[in-house]
């Protein structure tokens, strides 16, 4: 299977795409426009082998080209909020034939693609056009989709602690990845998905939209995510899931949990939280606030997203959990790649269809992430007795204060549960005598009152001693990275906290 042929699940009346005060598209118009596209590019000198960035703001055209692009060929989507050197940096890594803006966009990309000598087009919408609709020239040639072994998907790594990395991803990987999520999720064609995710990052692209197509089921395409309209925009649309970070969720609650009649009225059949840890104290009030399963997943852009989920069936989520495999293999090894067994400790590794074959251009990142044929993904964790894996942090962000390992997850998790926290990030602040010491920023919730001695009292009720944190910090919002990820990685610095 391909993208292109996993359009052919929908029936042609079926709606694929939705979007607020737009008319929808169907499959058949879909599927129309996804090969119309593809003949445009063919026409202007393109083909499977060649790659295009889209600069588009979420929505339905940007749902829409990068089906159609990856139908075709390879599709580079990239933050619009990007400034200029990020998009000199980023078009010379990827070195795209095109790039796609909206009509009439004054968007920095245009001055970096001219610099790189990358031409630009707009993809201009009709007055009266679905949701999604849009196009690019006038001139079209015969086109041919492209095949299972083609890259269909590039995107960087995050890049905290070093120079992003170029993950290409296949045909076959999606592809993949969208069959583990559509079971995981007991997915069908009457199924319709409120995407709140940025569609340049995996997780939108991959757990929302080619996994909703590949059985046919509809998504709106939201502008971005927005807690106040949500609980409108869920009802209006009459969803049945949705899927966010931590932080959505998190806002989400908020105003949820003052209309709780709103919230249990939309009958959601399920709640999907991916990209970061979910603290099993939102865990908890999601599933009490809207009353239905909540799935954590466990995913990363080298895998085409999904790794693991909690099974959808009642009951069968763990507060804490990752879940269980979903197809593609998982294990954890030592640092020397010796497979662990039981609940032993380490980092979690996986291999299968739906991870990249590898950094490009990158050798010695190659070298270091790959132990035959074994992916390792930097997050260190453990299987319980059931088969459910825990993840116990990034092995770049465990703390070493003097010698003690500690789990910024393990105290984020315990001080979480202070009623008088709404939000909470613990990270590493360098100390001249231990090399490191804990520091945690907290987002107070509504009418909570709390100092640091009072959380640090709390804590130490839950904690040893040595993993309290030294330095705390409250913040009206904790900083975000751009798909809503709370950075622990240079947080110190950001808050000026560094010896």
């Amino acid at each position: 299977m391909t993208i292109r042929t996993l359009l052919d699940s929908g029936a042609d009346n079926a709606v694929a795409l939705t979007a607020p005060d737009r008319p929808a598209m169907t499959y058949a118009a879909l599927r129309r426009h996804v090969d119309s596209v593809g003949r445009q590019l063919a026409g202007n000198g393109l083909g499977p082998s060649d790659r295009v960035a889209i600069v588009l703001p979420n929505g339905p055209e940007m749902a829409s080209a990068f089906m159609a692009v990856a139908a075709y060929m390879s599709a580079a989507p990239l933050n619009p909020a990007y400034k200029e050197s990020e998009y000199a940096f980023y078009l010379e890594d990827l070195a795209p034939k095109l790039v796609i803006v909206e009509a009439e966009s004054e968007n920095p990309v245009r001055a970096a693609a001219s610099a790189l000598s990358i031409p630009v087009v707009e993809a201009v919408v009709g007055d009266n056009d679905p949701a999604g609709a849009f196009r690019l020239f006038e001139a079209e040639a015969n086109a041919t989709p492209a095949g299972a072994d083609n890259e269909a998907l590039v995107l960087h790594t995050s890049g905290t602690t070093s120079r992003p990395k170029v993950v290409p991803l296949m045909q076959r990987n999606i592809m993949a990845s969208a069959r583990n999520i559509t079971a995981s999720l007991e997915l069908t064609d009457s199924d319709h998905c409120l995407n709140i995710m940025p569609l340049f990052h995996i997780h939108g692209l991959i757990a929302v939209l080619a996994t909703s197509m590949s059985k046919g089921a509809s998504v709106c395409c939201t502008g971005g995510f927005n807690a106040l309209k949500f609980l409108d925009q869920a009802r209006d649309e009459k969803i049945s899931w949705y899927s966010g970070v931590p932080t959505m969720h998190q806002a989400i609650l908020l105003r949820a949990k003052r209309q709780a009649d709103a919230a249990k009225g939309l009958g959601l059949r399920l709640i999907r939280s991916s990209s970061a840890s979910l603290p099993p104290a939102v865990f908890e009030e999601l599933n009490d606030v809207f009353e239905c399963p909540v799935i954590e997943a466990y995913g990363m852009t080298e895998a085409a997203h999904q790794m693991t989920s909690n099974p959808l069936g009642n009951g069968k989520q763990k507060a804490g959990f990752v879940g269980i495999a979903t197809s593609p293999e998982v294990c954890i090894m030592d640092q020397e790649g010796n497979r662990l067994t039981g609940d032993a400790e380490g980092e979690v590794c996986i291999r299968g269809d739906n991870v990249t074959p590898g950094y490009e251009n990158n050798p010695a990142a190659n070298e270091s992430s790959f132990t035959s044929g074994w992916f390792r993904t930097g997050d260190q964790g453990f299987f319980d007795g059931d088969d459910y894996l825990k993840i116990t942090g990034r092995l770049k962000e465990i703390i070493n204060r003097g010698g003690e390992k500690v789990s910024p997850l393990e105290v984020d998790n315990v001080l979480m549960e202070h009623p008088a926290v709404q939000q909470v990030v613990t990270f590493a602040v360098a100390d001249r005598m231990l090399g490191e010491e804990i520091g945690a920023a907290v987002v107070l919730a509504d009418g909570g009152e709390l100092d640091a001695a009072g959380l640090r009292a709390y804590a130490e009720t839950h904690l040893a001693k040595f993993k309290i944190p030294k330095h705390i910090v409250f913040l009206d919002e904790i900083p975000k990275g751009a798909t809503g990820k709370l950075q622990r990685i240079g947080l110190a610095q950001k808050l000026r906290l560094e010896d």
